[in-house]
């Protein structure tokens, strides 16, 4: 089988390494080996491999960084919209599922010659529905909110690839977030960011502006040994504990009721696949058991953060708690201008002298709350941003593709940039980020530093060089991963010549 994981652009390396290491675990390596595709060098949107059908299992169960799971069901040449509708019509899809259920369809592109992809993707949807009507008599209902079955096809310049989403609803869904709209940092891509610090368990991780958590809670999950797709495919209730959503925890279908989309498909559902399915839920299960003998709590993580704003302090230790992680988070109501090093980082010493971290995503110019509770801001923007042209289950290749709202996504981002460039002058945000500047320089020394941000300009806010800087996309946001390697104070004197 070949399958493509996609991923946040900019993302491509830490996924293949990730997948191979998925692909290490000894309960996977025994349903199969996996061939993946040489790593990208340039932004492809994700990492394609060979697998065993059981590979969409652990790819959605445990793959922090991907999106989505799509398994290929065909690739051909084409010129016209009628060639994809017999490349469509002709494969089995009464093998994958029925007319009862219900059926989506989305196509992508790059460089396309056709005209319309909504043409485009009413052919192929046609051609799957007649298949379906003339084998069983009936043809599928269309839902575009919430079906049962998602079909995608990508549009090169000569060719065309049709899939089927093993995922279902985007995997950065995790099932623990508890507010409304989409998060302002996907937790898929804040488990890519992790990776790209080169973090690891036990080495002291701060937030100064954690938000509603999202960096903390990712991490605490790859320390606790807790797989991404956890909740969705119902590990929690297999272990006898009772997990609640909200209500407003993205949608209703992000819980084991509803699951993954392989969940739905009937290849998926024989007895032989099924048993390793509960292979590897039952691994994870041991896993997570064992880790927590040496993480009995909270402080034992050396995970912490910190905002200005009551409500996200108090949504974090929600989010924590619906995550499975033990106790309470150790997260405080401070300003930024006032956060210090927690306890936990000095007493640690971080991994094998590696130093400890500050990782924080900051709100952009006027949505920051320099003083006090605009914090909530951040999140209603951010949703508002996605809802201009990118939905959180956005086109695969959003970096690069061309398509009917191609135009929409382009206004979007001129947006931004306008609004980015009327806050870069605002003289408040500016005095801001020079004393948060002189602040990590103060209280930080000896840290590395990684700032997301749309800000381009962010090093010279702060007055700090940076050591790297990394492109990547949030959303319409086209990024950078600033990291800052804070001098301790007696370096600081020795550079200049002062005595210690």
């Amino acid at each position: 089988m070949r399958f493509f994981v996609v991923c946040p652009g900019g993302l491509e390396t830490v996924l293949a390494t990730e997948l191979r290491q998925i692909a290490e675990r000894p309960e996977v390596k025994a349903q199969g080996a996996w061939v993946l595709d040489p790593t990208p060098t340039s932004p492809t949107g994700g990492v394609g491999l060979a697998g065993p059908l059981s590979a969409a299992m652990a790819l959605n169960l445990h793959s922090r960084i991907a999106s989505r799971v799509l398994l290929q069901m065909a690739e051909s040449t084409y010129r016209q919209e009628d060639d994809l509708y017999r490349l469509a019509h002709g494969l089995a899809w009464e093998e994958w599922f029925t007319h009862k259920q219900t059926l989506r369809v989305d196509v992508t592109a790059h460089r396309s010659p056709l005209k319309s992809l909504n043409f485009a993707t009413l052919k192929i949807k046609d051609a799957i529905v007649d298949r379906l009507r003339e084998v069983s008599g009936d043809r599928p209902s269309i839902d575009t909110a919430f079906p049962d079955v998602r079909v995608q096809a990508h549009l090169t310049a000569t060719h065309v690839s049709i899939y089927l989403d093993t995922s279902g609803e985007a995997l950065f869904k995790r099932g623990w977030r508890d507010e409304k709209g989409d998060a302002p940092l996907k937790e898929n891509l804040a488990a890519g960011i992790l990776a790209l610090t080169g973090w690891q368990p036990k080495q002291p991780l701060f937030d100064p502006m954690c938000g509603s958590g999202t960096f903390l809670i990712e991490a605490a999950q790859i320390a606790m040994g807790i797989p991404s797709g956890a909740i969705r495919a119902g590990l929690y209730d297999e272990a006898g504990k009772e997990t609640t959503h909200s209500r407003l925890a993205y949608r209703p279908l992000v819980t084991s009721v509803h699951g993954f989309g392989f969940l739905r498909l009937k290849p998926f559902l024989v007895g032989a696949e099924q048993k390793k399915w509960q292979a590897l839920k039952d691994a994870v299960l041991a896993e997570i058991l064992e880790r927590r003998k040496a993480f009995p709590d909270a402080q034992s993580l050396g995970i912490s953060g910190s905002d200005i704003n009551e409500k996200l302090v108090s949504m974090t230790k929600s989010n924590w708690q619906r995550a499975q992680l033990p106790g309470l988070p150790v997260v405080r109501q401070v300003d930024a201008l006032a956060a210090k090093p927690p306890a936990i980082a000095s007493s640690s010493g971080g991994v094998d002298a590696l130093p400890a971290l500050a990782l924080l995503n900051p709100p952009y110019g006027q949505r920051l709350g320099i003083k006090g509770g605009r914090g909530d801001d951040r999140d209603s923007d951010q949703s508002r941003y996605d809802d201009e042209g990118y939905a959180d289950d956005a086109d695969p290749y959003s970096h690069n593709i061309e398509t009917g709202r191609q135009s929409a996504k382009r206004s979007s981002r001129e947006s931004l940039k306008r609004l980015q460039a009327e806050e870069e002058i605002d003289p408040a945000f500016l005095e801001f980020m020079k004393q948060f500047g002189q602040h990590l320089k103060d209280a930080f020394g000896g840290w590395h530093v990684f700032i997301l941000t749309a800000d381009m300009a962010l090093p010279g806010q702060l007055r700090i060089k940076e050591s790297r800087r990394t492109p990547l996309f949030n959303g319409p946001l086209e990024c950078r991963l600033f990291r800052f390697e804070m001098r301790s104070r007696s370096e600081r004197l020795e550079s200049a010549g002062k005595p210690i």
